[in-house]
């Protein structure tokens, strides 16, 4: 297995080109997890949970995923590095959506590699976005696993390397986390969850990695202790957490693991996480999926299998192309729902159209009309209208006679008498 004597052609090649690295953090809200991974990237990438109003309590938002890029950068290696947040897990009563939500993503990322791995002309701006390690905080609660740790790893296991971790494990005294760390592995071990446990192989692997992994596998679940605060000791800044009777601090080995684990994951254990993930979770994944896909298209049992359920590599092939023949048809027959959706709304606008024209045509045919045929205006139709029912006539008088004329007759009588 690869550790700290991964070879050197692949190291150069990682610091020319750099390296990409998915990691998803999974735990119950006030374990830790958000402020780890701030204090792994060293900035703050994830927001703190806001506080939630005594009256809102009581609401559940459930599960989300919520992946944020970073670039780091690890003994002189750059570091694409996405980390991927679950927060409101284990927030509900009952858990089983959020284990399917969890499993939907992982499975997601496989399947968008199985699609491009079957494209004629592959993509090379296609980014991989499979996850290569998922470290799961573990509550301290001094006592054992709880069934739901339980459930998730077992579940989760075949399909991204698990790492199991303590979170705020500072709440612990160092008897009762030595005793909560034996408990812990002998439940994984019981329950035979199949985490990722640093594998060596002692024939081959050097003397140096194999001591290595050891003692990775002895602190097994790392115990983390995190901090975004920075205090000042011998006139020199640490990151540690503050207590009445004195300081935690997080890079030091007696009182966290987290730089173990940090070195871990983004130097020497890197390159294992990520060809394991590939090599054999990944191809795990692709022949459960294929086999699956070969026995639904037979409609029954799948006869191309050899005795011992394997599938034969031509089968593979045939079927990952049939694969990406069904998803070109997918997107045909989505391009043809919206070149239809478009004509449809185009055709009712072109209709409304023309309705709003017919409309001013009538207008303008019945204005033609009235002044041809003389009618008045509909304003002049309103004012003889208000005549014919007692309205008076501006230069009239209540007799009838405009006023010049009526005195001229008042004169005529004056000069008779």
């Amino acid at each position: 297995m690869a550790g700290p004597g991964s070879s050197f052609a692949a190291r150069r090649k990682a610091v020319k080109k750099g390296v990409q690295f998915t990691l998803l953090v999974v735990g119950q809200s006030g374990t830790g997890r958000t402020t780890f991974v701030n204090t792994l990237c060293e900035t703050p990438v994830i927001a703190h949970k806001a506080p939630v109003a005594p009256e809102m309590a009581h609401l559940e938002d459930g599960i989300k995923i919520n992946p944020v890029n970073v670039e780091l950068e690890e003994d002189g290696v750059r570091i694409s590095l996405t980390v991927v947040d679950t927060p409101g897990f284990g927030d509900q009563i009952d858990n089983e959506f959020t284990f399917n939500e969890i499993m939907g993503y992982l499975e997601r990322q496989y399947d968008d590699i199985l699609a491009e791995e079957s494209r004629i002309k592959r993509n090379p701006r296609f980014r991989d976005n499979r996850v290569h390690a998922l470290l799961y905080f573990i509550t301290p609660t001094g006592h054992a696993l709880r069934e739901l740790d339980i459930e998730l790893m077992r579940r989760l296991s075949p399909r991204v390397n698990v790492i199991p971790v303590i979170g705020k494990s500072d709440t612990l005294t160092p008897s009762e986390l030595q005793g909560f760390k034996r408990r812990v592995m002998e439940d994984i071990e019981h329950y035979s969850i199949p985490v990722y446990n640093f594998p060596y192989d002692a024939e081959e692997d050097d003397e140096e990695t194999i001591q290595d992994n050891s003692e990775l596998r002895a602190l097994m679940p790392f115990a983390i202790v995190g901090s975004e605060d920075e205090v000042e000791v011998n006139g020199e800044p640490i990151r540690a957490r503050r207590y009445p009777w004195g300081l935690v601090e997080v890079d030091n080995p007696q009182h966290s693991d987290f730089q173990r684990l940090r070195n871990a994951l983004l130097s020497t254990h890197l390159t294992d996480l990520k060809e394991i993930t590939h090599d054999h979770l990944y191809e795990m994944y692709r022949t459960e999926k294929l086999s699956r896909s070969m026995v639904g298209d037979a409609g029954g049992p799948d006869y191309s299998a050899d005795q011992d359920g394997s599938v034969l590599p031509e089968d593979m092939a045939t079927q990952s192309v049939r694969l990406k023949e069904d998803q070109l048809r997918r997107e045909e027959q989505q391009l043809r729902d919206l070149e239809l959706r478009s004509q449809r709304e185009l055709a009712e606008k072109r209709q409304e159209l023309l309705a709003r024209e017919e409309v001013l045509r009538n207008l303008e045919a019945r204005l033609a009309q009235a002044q041809t045929s003389g009618t008045p205006p509909p304003q002049q139709q309103q004012q003889l209208s208000m005549s014919q029912h007692g309205a008076m006539h501006p230069n009239l008088t209540p007799g009838g006679y405009a006023a010049e004329e009526q005195q001229h007759l008042h004169n005529g009588m004056q000069q008779q008498h």
